[in-house]
């Protein structure tokens, strides 16, 4: 039989816009499910309102006194995506070298595709130190990543968040009075804090999660503490075990959990606090005996995975590749191939030489971008329901034209400022963190035998 040639038809180009699937489920044009069809509406629909806005953090209580969002004017509101595409590229031009955009892997494709610099918060925040001369930076991701490039750029310059509304439920799940009277309960248990042991270490060193208040990371600098990402917590982790007999990890019990255990700490040596509890709810014997003390806290986009969904895509997907972020609970990551930040998905997607089949169980504007920018591979999110960031997706391009516009007619609008009391200590909190940087292979992550 003689040999035929085939063509393989390329596949079709997927659209990286989590915002088109939205409004394609929601008007009925596509099979598929949202967690609330409201995430087809502007995000304005929902500034004057209490709440973190439709998404993965709709259920989580929002802080009294939260930052709200003043009315986006109409202009903006019912402006077209081209046009704003077009406001928005007019107005960086007009400002040139004056402005620098940063966008989180989160954001919706509509803001990413402006964006000088698009990385994870660890890759922001170093970002935020490489434009000393721009007069703003425009931090298309939440208020804390806002408020720590304000911590990192010069007085001079306007740290601009384009929705005030893009707050982090998983920040807010620690404050400063929960923190504070926690770390009073622990003296009463270990004693003197600064007092150090045989092996010149003190009782705790205090660990906070980027995804933490400037008033956290000021707590964390005061008492000796440190800044860590997703990037580098082991190697954060490590530093604080140099220095201290045991650590307090906050606001995300899963990342340190899920990093700890990785070290080797046993699951009995984590004792969780939760700041609603006497003691966190943990008795003395087991603060005596902990290595890390867990925060009651957690990402509301990353506790939507399951080890069910894994095992679907286990029998459907023969052969499929599953990473997911270390913000998933424990059963997850280890029910996992990998596990890595956002930075290791992206690069381990970007190595993979042959085609290959990915399911991915982190934020689904990251997942969606990553699917059509690697046609050859088969990429899907974990959860088959589109549910993004509720507080990323605050950030829409018509508010990011709305400050871009308002820095061309010479007004600085949104402007994020920490008070000098918070700024000292918690930018040196951020110094140690930049400067304990992970070695170049990605130990952040860690494989699983599975």
């Amino acid at each position: 039989m003689p040999a035929v040639n085939l063509t393989l038809q390329p596949r079709p180009q997927l659209d990286a816009s989590v915002d088109h699937a939205i409004q394609a489920i929601v008007a009925g044009a596509t099979v598929g499910e949202t967690c609330n069809t409201d995430l087809a509406a502007g995000p304005w629909d929902f500034d004057s309102r209490p709440g973190y806005g439709p998404g993965s953090s709709m259920g989580d209580v929002i802080p009294t006194g939260s930052p709200r969002q003043g009315e986006l004017p109409r202009e903006y509101r019912e402006a077209s995506e081209a046009e704003l595409d077009q406001r928005i590229r007019a107005a960086k031009a007009t400002l040139g070298d004056r402005v620098v955009v940063l966008g989180h892997f989160y954001q919706r494709e509509e803001v990413v595709v402006h964006a000088d610099y698009v990385g994870d918060s660890f890759q922001l925040a170093n970002a935020a130190l490489e434009h000393p001369d721009a007069e703003a930076i425009v931090f298309c991701g939440v208020h804390f990543m806002a408020e720590t490039a304000d911590l990192l750029s010069r007085p001079e310059q306007a740290v601009i968040l384009p929705n005030l509304a893009a707050g982090c439920s998983m920040a807010d799940m620690a404050d400063i009075d929960q923190v504070e009277e926690c770390w009073e309960q622990l003296a009463e248990v270990y004693g003197d804090m600064d007092e150090t042991d045989a092996d010149g270490l003190v009782p705790v060193i205090p660990v906070t999660y980027m995804n933490s208040s400037a008033a956290i990371k000021g707590f964390v600098g005061r008492h000796g503490g440190i800044v860590c990402t997703s990037s580098n917590a082991r190697t954060v982790l490590e530093w604080a075990f140099q220095r201290g007999r045991r650590v307090l990890f906050f606001p995300d019990q899963h990342l340190g959990r899920n990093t700890a255990k990785a070290m080797g700490v046993p699951l009995e040596q984590m004792p969780m606090w939760n700041p609603r509890k006497p003691l966190g709810g943990a008795s003395v014997g087991q603060l005596a005996d902990a290595r890390v003390i867990l925060w009651h806290g957690f990402c509301s986009v990353h506790r939507r995975f399951t080890v069910d969904q894994i095992e679907k895509a286990r029998a459907e997907h023969p052969g499929v590749r599953v990473i997911v972020h270390p913000e998933c609970p424990m059963e997850v990551v280890d029910a996992a191939d990998e596990a890595g930040s956002t930075d290791y998905i992206r690069k381990a997607i970007e190595a993979a030489s042959e085609p290959t089949t990915f399911a991915i169980g982190t934020e689904v504007n990251l997942v969606q971008r990553l699917a059509a920018d690697h046609p050859q591979h088969t990429i899907f999110c974990l959860d088959p329901v589109v549910c993004p960031c509720s507080t990323m997706y605050r950030i829409h391009p018509g508010y990011l034209a709305w400050v871009l516009e308002g820095l061309v007619a010479g007004e600085v609008r949104n402007r994020i400022t920490v008070p000098d009391a918070v700024a000292e200590p918690a930018r040196a909190a951020l110094e140690r963190m930049l400067a304990a940087k992970p070695p170049a292979a990605p130990a952040a992550a860690w494989e699983n035998a599975s």
